[in-house]
Order: C-alpha cells, then structure tokens, then sequence
C-alpha cells in the first residue's frame, strides 16, 4: 500500500473520529450546565440560608462546612450535602436526645409511639388516670412529626446534590472528550502535512 494512502486514511479517520467525540463533549457539557443551573435556580427558590456563625451552637463542632458557608445562601449540590448531613442530622438527633429518645429516628420512635398508645388504653380500661401517658404520647407525636419533615427536606437535599454530582461528572467528561478531540485534530493534521511531503511512489510494507 502507498504511504500517502495509508497517511490521508489515518488522516480523514483521525478527524471523523475527533469530531465526533467533540460533539459527544458538546452534550456532556450542555447536561453538565443544566444540572448546574437547574439546582441552583430550584435551591435558590427555597430561600434557605445558612445560619450565621455567631448563632451556631454545636452544630459547627465536627462541621467546618457550616462555618465556611455560614451566613450564605444554599445554591449548590455541596451546600445541599453539608445542610442536610451536618445542619438538619445534628439538629433531628439534638432533637431526640433532649426528648429522651437518643438515636432515634422517624421509623424507630413509631414503635414507642404505638407503644404508648397501647400503654394509654389498658390504663383507660383499668380504670387509672392517663395524664402523664397523655403527655409522653403528645411529645413523641410532636417528635416524630418533625422527624419527619426534617428526614424528608435532608432526603430531599441529598437528591439534590446526587444530581449536581452527576453534573460535575458530565463536566469532566466533556473535558476529557474536548482534549481527546484536540489531540486527534493534531494528529491528524500532522498526518496530513506528512501526505502532502511523502512521494507519491513510496509504498509501506515487508522490505520497504
């Protein structure tokens, strides 16, 4: 086979194949402005911000996150990260140590809750006064309630985040697909001038 022929095929596949990896880089790289976009505009429509250092109790202790976004708006996937894991985790836990309930958690205190409400009725069938158990019972609804809503947000945040991941991963991607594609234009290039140099008669294979 001539050189030149082997040099324009290399060439001409060099830069398909390069194009097309950019245009694959392109999309990766759309997808990775959307996610980034998108979580900021639906985190920024919450309104939530990040308590100022000075009202910090315990919750920066373990958590410099807290302390480095404090006073800030929540509008990324890592503020999402660092709200829901150290911001709404210490305060669902503070929360249940205070009550009585250390470690507990939405799915856990439903057993104590229907355990009283067990307790509360053979008391009213024996005939003994319930006040106490009335009250045991109003905290642990009061308790699991907002363990609720403080599980779900957290649950919420953590999608939230797992999805800006995914964005950054697309990023990186189409960044390695856009020097993929320089190298290859280079390279082909390269192969081209090395056509237009080569002799026509020169020819590639076994004692040549």
């Amino acid at each position: 086979m001539k050189r030149r022929t082997l040099d324009l095929a290399f060439s001409i596949g060099g830069l398909l194949f390069g194009a097309l990896i950019l245009v694959l880089g392109l999309v990766l790289q759309n997808q990775a402005n959307f996610a980034e976009t998108y979580v900021k505009d639906q985190l920024g429509q919450q309104q939530i911000e990040f308590t100022a250092v000075d009202y910090l109790h315990g919750e920066q202790d373990d958590a410099p996150c807290l302390v480095e976004f404090a006073g800030t708006p929540l509008d990324s996937g890592k503020k999402s990260e660092c709200y829901a894991n150290e911001y709404i985790a210490y305060h669902l836990a503070t929360g249940a140590t205070e009550a009585g309930y250390e470690g507990t958690t939405y799915a856990t205190i439903g057993a104590v809750q229907r355990g009283l409400g067990a307790e509360i009725q053979a008391a009213k069938d024996a005939g003994k006064d319930t006040t106490e158990l009335d009250a045991s019972l109003t905290s642990v609804n009061t308790l699991r309630e907002t363990m609720f809503k403080g599980e779900t947000l957290r649950g919420l945040l953590l999608t939230t985040y797992g999805f800006s991941i995914f964005g950054e991963r697309a990023a990186l991607a189409a960044t390695i697909c856009f020097i993929a594609a320089a190298l290859l234009v280079i390279l082909s290039l390269a192969g081209l001038i090395h056509f237009k140099v080569t002799p026509v008669d020169k020819v590639v294979g076994l004692g040549h």
